[in-house]
């Protein structure tokens, strides 16, 4: 299995920028598709993006499309989430996600087996 540690989160203020990183340890990082999620207080976790084992294909929910980037780097067993224009309504802890049944890219939770512990992002108006 694939152990995972989330970084890179904080406090920024409307319009700017983060970069969270996600660091996997254990098993083969480019045998898993990976993934970002998010959980805002009283809501459910939601998918933010998603990207293949080579990184050769990515999905990102409508919410972020444009102004997120997910990308991973093989070799360091990273993976990235650029979040660019940053607005209030995306405060919430952010989760990386790992999953070795998925073949390309996957929206769905119930897809992934192996998470991390999630980065708090705060974005103030």
């Amino acid at each position: 299995q694939v152990q995972l540690v989330e970084s890179g989160g904080g406090l920024v203020q409307a319009g700017g920028s983060l970069r969270l990183s996600c660091s996997a340890s254990g098993r083969t990082f480019s045998r898993y598709a990976m993934g970002w999620f998010r959980q805002a207080p009283g809501k459910e976790r939601e998918f933010v993006a998603g990207i293949s084992r080579s990184g050769g294909s990515t999905y990102y929910a409508d919410s972020v499309k444009g102004r997120f980037t997910i990308s991973r780097d093989n070799a360091k067993n990273t993976l990235y989430l650029q979040m660019n224009s940053l607005k209030p309504e995306d405060t919430a802890v952010y989760y990386c996600a790992a999953s070795a049944a998925i073949t390309v890219v996957a929206a769905a939770r119930s897809e992934y087996a192996y998470w991390g512990q999630g980065t708090q992002v705060t974005v103030s108006s």
